[in-house]
């Protein structure tokens, strides 16, 4: 369900959302664009860029060539680099990233409180304060047993590294387990100088309110977040969870299926058009690489026209095979 009200004043004037789309094309042209916000990059052997907004996250896709995921805003960007952290602005929006080693500060649980903290003292600083899009990417994500998973010691430091930076509420957010460097955490963000609206899934509990047997910490985002003109839904990472445990252990076809049902009930709770479209682009993390083919048949078959982007990456409970996330646009 949605929560928070709506007030149809401010709404008239509330930000357009920004354009996010996939495109064959390179670097350097995307960035050229008019409103180029950030631009994400998920082949390894792609050339780095020295521009702040462009960012090469650790997760290899399944696709050759690769396409970038472009992000557009209205209105002119401008951008810069901050220690470790890059950002770029327009528009009333704001991308912000930090890229960190945890061997320079103590493990995943230190390194995921100095992002957070990191992330918190910039945004705080912005006109753009409301965050409403976190992505997490982190090494070995299920490596360790019970509280000592290296998820869990993430959700531990990102929760002490938060402090009161969601205040007023959880941002929509994934955290994926990348085979790049083993020591690399990465963290990005879309923020808004309006806020959205948060989206909980009627089948699942709030991640926030999970019981103590996933970790100390529970997982601290939204299910999904609407942005600010309503002309948008933001999808956190999906899978086949019901309540709060995970379905269909080992069974790949059910799972795909749960994790749609669970798109469903997002979109009706979040009042937006039922399926997806071609201006809907979806990211879908596939655990195991021997499964992308039927994976992608599925998505074939279920989604017709719709720009997905198959991506090598583990999902934050080692028995949960896929997951999915994106945008719909209204």
């Amino acid at each position: 369900m949605i929560q928070g009200c709506e007030n149809p004043q401010f709404q008239a004037h509330a930000r357009r959302a920004p354009q996010v789309s996939y495109r064959m094309a390179d670097a350097d042209g995307l960035l050229a664009a008019p409103g180029t916000l950030a631009v994400l990059g998920f082949d390894p052997a792609a050339p780095a860029s020295a521009d702040p907004r462009y960012l090469q996250v650790p997760l290899a896709s399944f696709d050759a060539p690769t396409p970038l995921e472009l992000w557009q805003v209205d209105g002119p960007v401008s951008c810069g680099v901050a220690g470790a952290l890059r950002w770029a602005a327009g528009g009333g929006w704001l991308f912000a990233a930090v890229e960190l080693d945890e061997r320079e500060h103590g493990g995943a649980s230190a390194t995921a409180k100095l992002a957070y903290e990191s992330l918190h003292r910039f945004v705080a600083a912005r006109d753009a304060q409301h965050v409403l899009r976190v992505w997490n990417y982190l090494a070995a994500i299920n490596h360790g047993e019970g509280d000592a998973e290296r998820y869990k010691h993430f959700c531990d430091g990102r929760a002490a590294g938060m402090g009161d930076f969601f205040a007023e509420g959880f941002p929509a957010a994934t955290a994926i387990g990348h085979h790049g460097d083993a020591h690399r955490l990465q963290v990005y963000l879309l923020a808004c100088d309006q806020s959205g609206q948060r989206v909980e899934n009627p089948r699942q509990t709030s991640a926030w309110r999970y019981p103590r047997q996933y970790g100390r910490t529970p997982p601290s985002f939204a299910r999904a977040m609407v942005l600010p003109a309503r002309d948008a839904l933001a999808i956190s990472g999906t899978a086949a969870v019901v309540g709060h445990a995970s379905a269909h252990q080992d069974d790949l076809q059910a799972q795909l299926l749960e994790t749609f049902t669970n798109l469903d009930a997002l979109l009706s709770s979040s009042g937006m058009p039922a399926g997806f479209d071609g201006r809907s682009p979806l990211k879908v993390y596939v655990r195991h690489a021997a499964d992308e083919p039927q994976v992608r048949a599925f998505l074939q078959q279920q989604l017709p026209g719709v720009p997905v982007l198959l991506l090598h990456g583990d999902i934050c409970r080692r028995e949960l095979l896929v997951e999915l996330d994106g945008w719909r646009y209204a």
